[in-house]
């Protein structure tokens, strides 16, 4: 016996398709409708899930098969799909790209086993009976795969849309529950690989609300609805540790700042969790916002732009003076991709340089190409603040930065396997209490990582209450 909970993927030929538009508008429409939607995002993209978490006004959960195993996968999903009316799992790349020519880790994959109706979406640029042919082949690669309507976007004019709805319901034998007009502009922008991040988004109500009003006019919603709801029953989810529910508080939880702000705004929601669920207390740290930074017992720095922000970062001297000094005097602190540029001495865009904080003897530059894009693989080989050595894990990158200049009074913590890291062999930067890397990690692939960072947050604010206690017993003697 499973549990009725009504789902859908939205998946594509391939990326850039329009998935996360019509996914957000989809969600965004019901969610004005009064459906209550719960949005994941398959693999480990952050602006996406961003979007589609504004959308449904809801946190977006990220499902991946190369990060997390089956059970991991399955115990997400059903933990967090419920209550809802409907879940939407937005695919990524084309339906069937995977790590490897059998596919493997693809958004297939992650279908069959969620057992969760596909929504197709085909790009219709200067394509017409073509298309019929793509999404046949579509069908018969995996018949484990339920594709079950197709969205057309991109269209030219009625003409072209009426040859597609034509030989795609004649040829496939599938509902089109949608035709999308190809668009001026569409409302999120895109930078780089992907979309703006709603953090900087100056539109997000105005982006959010054409979202809805496209997938209002051009798709079916009621259709796709429909399908959503005839998924069989979710198949009973295994047992295991929940990364969710959070330790009873003695009063003496250990603070971890979390650096969140329009520059640093990268966090899986599992991540935040874990470490909640571990007994510590999340307190939001601006780099932006703040001219002094507050004292915690450890500090989170995910990623995010940096770049786009340098000029307001290294303006604010104050803050990153008063954080390193928190650093010398040894705040355990785990950063990633972004957190870990802003952590450097100096981040040069073009002909400028910005200065960062300096407490990693680091410089970086941006560069107009990917440094490292893609899944990660790391070994732990050198002694650091949170990992054992010959731990591995698995993670993912995407940074178009590069270090510059690299001082001796530090060493790397991670080996590469798979993936850059920093120069290809390496990765996971330490000093002190500080480890920084390319690679982000997720709490439910690497449940070390919440137990590391609390356990060190704890230990610091038991060094310090006794340090400030010998001092209070010397002054009173």
């Amino acid at each position: 016996m499973g549990q009725f909970l009504p789902r859908l993927v939205v998946a594509a030929m391939r990326g850039g398709a329009g998935k996360t538009t019509l996914s957000v508008g989809m969600a965004a429409a019901w969610k004005r409708r009064g459906k209550n939607v719960a949005p994941f995002k398959k693999g480990p993209d952050y602006i996406d899930a961003a979007w589609l978490s504004l959308a449904a006004e809801r946190a977006c959960r990220n499902l991946d098969l190369f990060l997390m195993d089956q059970a991991k996968v399955l115990q997400s999903f059903g933990g967090k799909a419920q209550p809802a009316d409907v879940a939407i799992v937005e695919g990524n790349r084309g339906l069937y790209d995977g790590t490897d020519a059998e596919g493997h880790y693809s958004t297939a994959e992650l279908a069959k086993l969620l057992k969760a109706p596909v929504i197709l979406v085909v790009d219709g640029s200067k394509i017409t009976r073509t298309a019929a042919a793509l999404v046949l082949g579509c069908l018969h690669l995996d018949r484990q795969v339920d594709i079950r309507g197709v969205v057309l976007n991109r269209i030219a004019g009625p003409r072209h849309e009426k040859i597609l709805r034509q030989t795609i319901s004649e040829i496939c034998q599938l509902p089109v529950l949608g035709a999308v007009p190809r668009l001026d502009h569409f409302p999120i922008l895109e930078r780089h690989l992907g979309l703006i991040p709603p953090q900087e988004h100056a539109w997000v109500e105005k982006a959010l609300d054409e979202s809805a009003r496209l997938a209002e006019n051009f798709l079916d919603l009621d259709g796709i609805w429909t399908i959503a709801r005839m998924a069989c029953p979710f198949p009973e989810v295994p047992e295991g540790r929940s990364e969710f529910s959070t330790m009873p508080s003695e009063g003496n939880e250990p603070v971890i700042g979390v650096m969140k702000d329009s520059a640093f705004q990268f966090y899986y929601p599992e991540n935040l969790d874990a470490l909640k669920g571990r007994g510590a207390r999340i307190r939001e740290v601006s780099a932006l916002g703040q001219t002094e930074f507050s004292p915690v017992d450890a500090l989170y720095i995910g990623g995010g732009f940096p770049e786009t922000h340098a000029e307001y970062l290294a303006e604010n001297r104050p803050f990153r003076d008063s954080l390193r000094r928190e650093i010398e005097n040894g705040l355990p602190v785990y950063a990633e991709c972004g957190g870990f540029m802003f952590l450097g001495e100096r981040l040069a865009i073009g002909s400028r340089e910005y200065p960062m904080a300096g407490a990693l003897p680091v410089s970086f530059a941006m560069e107009k190409r990917p440094q490292g894009h893609g899944y990660t693989e790391v070994e732990v080989e050198g002694e650091n603040p949170f990992f054992p050595v010959g731990s591995r894990f698995r993670g993912h990158e995407f940074h178009y930065s590069r270090i510059v200049a690299l001082r001796e009074n530090a060493h790397f913590a991670f080996r590469m396997k798979r993936g850059v890291g920093i120069d290809g062999k390496r990765d996971g930067l330490c000093r002190k209490n500080v480890m920084a890397s390319y690679t982000h990690l997720h709490s439910l692939a690497t449940p070390e990582w919440a137990e590391a960072l609390v356990r060190k947050a704890r230990g610091f604010r038991l060094n310090r209450f006794l340090a400030g206690t010998e001092k209070g017993e010397r002054w009173m003697n």
